[in-house]
């Protein structure tokens, strides 16, 4: 796992004593931390928003990747820019102009990631390929922690590190959804950068050696 990049997800953590889950991400050697911002209508279910993010900004040096799962993600990310987010990653279906969108986000001066959930090709996201930080592959229909990983999204993750590798593309890969002790190293394998983990981190069951 050299060179990779663990980034805990927050959305499995104890919402009441996040300071505390941000010493474990630090005591693990955490790369970023991931921050699954859920609005209840991109996705079913609500979590945190801008002052949270901010309220425990101060606890950690880890940067902050904030997933922004949401309608009309270009709404929040000036507020979430503001709030402490370091990187900004927004879905691919989630709104019309991602071109622009990116380039807002660097004018923040933040990184920019993209998303896509299981059903969406890479083929979807080639144009802004070059102009992204990130390329985030969910690898579960997002919305709720403890899913089973969807193997074909694998296969996503090596599409995207062989045109990386073709067209010299300098983005980042991640996974989100399912990633455990058995299902890691296929991602791993794929070519994947950052492992996203939640429940298997936060409930000590995943292994990880930095």
């Amino acid at each position: 796992m050299k060179n990779k990049i663990l980034a805990p997800s927050l959305l499995s953590a104890d919402f009441g004593n996040l300071k505390d889950a941000l010493k474990l991400c630090e005591e693990k050697k955490a790369g970023f931390i991931h921050v699954d911002v859920m609005d209840g209508k991109f996705v079913p279910q609500i979590s945190y928003g801008q002052p949270v993010v901010k309220s425990i900004r101060k606890y950690t040096d880890i940067p902050f990747d904030v997933h922004l799962m949401v309608e009309h993600p270009e709404d929040m990310v000036d507020s979430f820019a503001e709030a402490g987010a370091d990187w900004i990653t927004f879905h691919q279906e989630s709104t019309v102009h991602i071109d622009r969108l990116i380039n807002h986000i660097h004018d923040l001066g933040k990184k920019a990631g993209i998303s896509i959930v299981p059903s969406t090709p890479v083929s979807f996201i080639k144009e802004v390929l070059p102009l992204v930080d990130l390329v985030l592959v969910m690898a579960v229909n997002p919305g709720f922690g403890g899913q089973k990983l969807i193997p074909y999204c694998v296969d996503k993750i090596a599409e995207l590190d062989s045109i990386r590798k073709e067209k010299g593309y300098k983005y980042l890969i991640s996974v989100d959804g399912g990633i455990n002790n058995e299902t890691v190293n296929s991602a791993l394998d794929g070519g994947v950068d950052v492992v996203v983990s939640g429940s298997a981190f936060f409930n000590g069951s995943f292994k990880w050696e930095a």
